[in-house]
């Protein structure tokens, strides 16, 4: 009964994700700026799945991002313009190079396992760039349409489309997140990120496990890029960029690692925090933001959703 409570939505979730449907028809014209962030919260989810339950350190995971983003946009340009089958090949695309890439990698550990993920990410970048013919090298793929979701709604300029798009997406990857989390095989790999040894001792074939989460994370993270790619209608080296490695981990320090939640809340907060900065200074916008991050490390070392949950249990707790 424990164990089945855990899937079922609070007042928290109903009041977040209503929240979020709520922004829609509050900040019309905020929509563009309100789906980069869901898309980023995706992104950031996929990377929380790795790092923060897993414990696999990575300074690429923009490779799978980059991966999904050239998926659907040459699934757009050659097979169908249909916006789910792109989504579908990007995170199939995505899952293959991190199944691929895992099974090389993820025996190491510690800095030897950071350096591998960011050479990976970097030689791909290397290889879009020089691979004009398949990913048109610095100009990226462009011209492409996609066809109006399910056959009724099509994306316009405003993204009142592309933000329901985007949301529904990241609603959809949170609860199979919360579920696998919660699930025998998530509780089994928080334990190998707890003490590796111990569990291989037990028996659990550590390797597998760590192998299945980093594929998983890496579909999620490439389904982040197809939508990217879909709704901006470009796919670049840009979105294997090593900055775009960088921020999304900036993300999720900012809003809590290991923690659901934390990865939205902190994807949500460094794209809203980020516009407002480059709109009040667009030369030093970054001074503002290391402040930012240099505050959350200081003062919320749990990031912003830890805090939240801190304050909530002293103002809880009688006296």
């Amino acid at each position: 009964m424990r164990r089945a409570a855990s899937y079922l939505p609070s007042r928290y979730d109903l009041a977040l994700w209503g929240g979020a449907l709520l922004a829609f028809f509050l900040f019309p014209k905020y929509l563009s700026l309100a789906t980069t962030a869901a898309i980023m919260a995706l992104f950031a989810l996929s990377l929380d799945l790795a790092l923060g339950y897993g414990g696999i350190a990575t300074l690429g995971h923009a490779a799978f991002f980059g991966v999904g983003a050239y998926a659907a946009a040459l699934c757009a340009l050659h097979l169908s313009a249909e916006p789910l089958g792109g989504l579908a090949a990007a995170g199939g695309a995505a899952a293959v190079a991190g199944l691929l890439s895992g099974a090389l990698i993820l025996r190491t550990r510690g800095l030897t396992l950071m350096m591998l993920t960011l050479a990976i990410a970097s030689m791909l970048q290397e290889f879009a760039t020089v691979a004009k013919g398949l990913t048109g090298g610095d100009d990226g793929l462009s011209g492409y349409k996609i066809a109006p979701l399910l056959g009724l709604f099509r994306f316009d300029l405003a993204s009142r489309t592309a933000y329901l798009y985007s949301l529904a997406v990241l609603l959809a990857a949170f609860l199979l997140c919360r579920v696998i989390v919660n699930s025998p095989f998530g509780l089994t790999v928080q334990g190998i990120h707890q003490n590796p040894v111990r569990m291989r001792l037990l028996g659990v074939p550590v390797t597998l496990r760590l192998l299945t989460l980093y594929t998983v994370s890496a579909a999620l993270a490439g389904v982040a890029g197809g939508l990217t790619a879909q709704v901006t209608g470009m796919a670049s080296v840009d979105n294997l960029a090593f900055s775009l490695s960088g921020n999304v981990l900036i993300m999720l320090v900012l809003g809590g690692v290991g923690r659901l939640y934390g990865a939205i809340c902190g994807a949500v907060v460094f794209v809203i925090f980020s516009d407002r900065a480059a709109a009040i200074d667009p030369f030093n916008w970054l001074f503002a933001l290391g402040g930012l991050m240099i505050l959350v490390v200081r003062f919320a070392p749990e990031g912003l959703v830890g805090l939240g949950q801190t304050l909530s249990g002293r103002w809880r707790r009688p006296g």
